[in-house]
């Protein structure tokens, strides 16, 4: 005998919904010459068929005039009940209308009972199951679609708008995380002004690079915010994020690197704490620096009950403070592709006219290889920024 083509998958179950024995042995004989005959599962009526309904039916035919349901009516019902499962109508030849108002509604295909051969029967229940699993599968990708905008706006939600005074210093800041798609990452930042006049700066680098890292670089980022609004500085800021941290993170393993400048109402002093994280650079008047080459103390999460030391600086008129996670000077540059650290950063600047985050990102475009998150804060007619 000459094969079928295409033939049907194999295993294939098939629900039958025909109240017609006739109609319904038809199609089983037909089915009976494909090279891998389906399995079938007859049912008289839709009550019927809908008991009979079960997870390994790949395909339903169904006939559009049922003792308990007719026309779009019985579709509809069977649409509604074989949700992920292709649904193939058949019509007598003065319906044939209905079989086109039937692929409109939802049905992957229809045919005409009077017109079916082995072949064509066999062909349309292929072509339907096919249909629809692209339908399925394109339902699927607008899902995730959606839900990557929905994410994406969330995660945009929840980077930070500096509350500064823009006529007061000039405000660069720039966010690029590794992981591919995010928007969010380990890395966090912030800049709040208190009423005071105090400008705080954040920067912390949560270790890891997954969506945990970032829920919790968040988490930490937000409580600076809140306790520095609240009047609290310096140890008691730094001893309750530890606390946060060392509730919230999802192993005891995970710890956290920060650096914050307080600078002074007048703006020409600063108090920082470098908590385990590369030290800030500062251009002032001219001249570029590491703010310190001793930390104030360990990172977040490592040693409870420890007080940090403060770093005091002066500022003067004219100034630049960049303040940075280890993404940026862990770039690898040059033939060996050597990391960049805190010395080629410098280099970086000092062969710039002044401290300038695009430019400086821009000259490390496919060198960084982690989350980057930096922010720089300058004042005086020698400084660099673009605005929050």
């Amino acid at each position: 005998m000459t094969p079928l083509s295409p033939d049907l998958p194999d295993p294939l179950t098939l629900l039958l919904i025909e109240d017609d024995a006739g109609d319904a042995f038809l199609v089983e004989e037909l089915l009976a010459s494909a090279d891998r005959p389906p399995k079938i599962t007859w049912a008289r009526t839709l009550a019927e068929g809908r008991a009979r309904l079960t997870d390994d039916v790949q395909c339903v035919l169904v006939d559009l005039s049922l003792p308990d349901a007719s026309g779009l009516e019985a579709l509809q019902q069977v649409l509604a009940m074989a949700t992920d499962t292709a649904v193939l109508v058949l019509t007598g030849l003065g319906d044939a209308h209905v079989g086109i108002e039937a692929v409109a509604a939802g049905a992957q295909d229809f045919l005409v009972k009077q017109d079916v051969d082995a072949r064509l029967l066999i062909r349309a229940i292929r072509y339907a199951i096919e249909r629809k699993r692209a339908d399925l599968a394109m339902r699927e990708l607008l899902q995730e679609r959606i839900v990557s905008k929905e994410n994406s706006r969330l995660e945009r939600g929840l980077l930070p708008v500096p509350l500064l005074d823009p006529a007061l210093l000039h405000h660069q800041a720039r966010y690029l995380p590794g992981r591919a798609g995010g928007l969010l990452a380990g890395d966090f930042w912030d800049t709040v002004q208190t009423p005071d006049g105090a400008v705080h700066v954040l920067i912390g680098d949560v270790c890891g690079h997954g969506p945990d890292e970032a829920a919790l670089g968040t988490a930490l980022r937000i409580a600076w915010r809140t306790l520095v609004l609240a009047g609290q500085t310096g140890n008691d800021v730094l001893r309750t994020l530890d606390t946060l941290l060392r509730h919230e993170r999802k192993s005891p393993e995970i710890f956290t690197t920060m650096c914050t400048a307080a600078i002074a109402p007048d703006l020409t002093t600063a108090r920082l704490h470098v908590i385990g994280h590369p030290p800030p650079l500062l251009l002032r008047d001219g001249e570029l620096g590491v703010v310190t080459e001793t930390p104030s103390g360990p990172p977040l999460g490592i040693f409870p009950g420890i007080e940090w030391t403060s770093i005091d600086v002066t500022l003067g008129d004219r100034w630049s403070l960049l303040l940075y996670t280890d993404g940026l000077i862990e770039a690898t540059v040059g033939e060996n592709r050597d990391l960049l650290g805190t010395e080629g950063l410098a280099n970086l600047i000092r062969a710039a006219d002044g401290i300038d985050l695009d430019r400086i990102i821009a000259s490390l475009d496919g060198a960084m290889h982690d989350d980057v998150a930096a922010v720089l804060v300058s004042r005086g007619d020698g400084s660099r920024g673009d605005g929050a």
